[in-house]
């Protein structure tokens, strides 16, 4: 390993007396790295491309922005959470160096998370391609939120779904707001990923798990509420129009990511979701 690239949320108090503690660790062992301020706007950076590993130094919001910026580049992601939360950056403060030094000896495994690839059409142009490590959400703002989608798996029709808006998400993302919204929890070695409507017209409306292997297509048609977007990882926002197509697919992309067992994934459910109510229930 010769260059680490570290993203710094610049908005967590103690990040940058950490960044400068794992600055010094990489040059004892003569490791080059370059510190990118993140500031929470997403952006894409103009970085050079050759690193061998990206540290994400914030919380689950940094992991998401420095995941999107990786995967494409093939760069492994290790995730320090320095967040309230960290579901998906599992690595604490504490255990950073030791978790670090394990990966550069080659005795940590790196995890596969699925991406989502979001494409935009307008009448039938693509004008912009993302991809999502947690969601894609379509939705309304204002008082009124209520939109109308034209929903099709495969070319097969759902139907229209009259909802707030709808999440398709990740098995990462399956516990966002996604599961906020009444979606199933996904293991992230599932291949799947979750259609949840937000708080839907009609209460048939269910979430629904679907096989990443295939394509889903979101129609605007027409509705009172003009104000339509396409959020990904609720960092890049998109203005819709109606006759907008959103076609949602598995990228051939995946996020190489550091300290995402799926031990960890579980003692997460149990420490920050309160999963079984607690780690361990005391018996009679």
């Amino acid at each position: 390993m010769k260059k680490v690239l570290i993203v710094l949320s610049i908005e967590k108090p103690n990040a940058k007396k950490i960044c400068k503690e794992i600055e010094a660790f990489l040059s004892a062992k003569g490791i080059d790295s370059f510190v990118y301020k993140y500031d929470g706007i997403s952006h894409s950076p103009e970085l050079n491309e050759d690193y061998d590993l990206a540290i994400s130094l914030g919380g689950d919001g940094t992991v998401l922005f420095t995941a999107r910026y990786s995967a494409p580049r093939h760069i492994p992601v290790f995730p320090i959470n320095l967040g309230r939360f960290g579901f998906i950056a599992n690595i604490e403060p504490k255990e950073w160096e030791g978790e670090l030094l394990q990966l550069l000896n080659g005795k940590q495994a790196l995890h596969k998370r699925m991406l989502l690839s979001t494409s935009i059409k307008r009448k039938n142009k693509e004008i912009v391609k993302y991809e999502a490590l947690n969601d894609a959400v379509v939705s309304g703002s204002g008082i009124a939120k209520l939109i109308n989608l034209d929903i099709s798996f495969n070319g097969i029709s759902f139907g229209v779904f009259r909802a707030d808006g709808v999440i398709v998400s990740t098995p990462t993302g399956s516990t966002a707001y996604s599961a906020a919204s009444g979606g199933p929890i996904l293991d992230p070695d599932v291949s799947a990923f979750v259609l949840t409507p937000i708080s839907p017209f009609s209460l048939s409306n269910r979430p629904l798990v679907l096989p990443s292997s295939g394509q889903m297509k979101i129609k605007i048609l027409p509705a009172r509420v003009k104000d339509i977007i396409v959020s990904i990882d609720g960092q890049e926002m998109v203005s819709l129009q109606e006759d907008d197509e959103i076609i949602i697919s598995e990228s051939p992309n995946k996020v190489k990511m550091a300290g995402c067992s799926p031990d960890n994934f579980y003692k997460a459910l149990r420490s920050k979701l309160g999963w079984s109510g607690s780690s361990s229930p005391k018996l009679n």
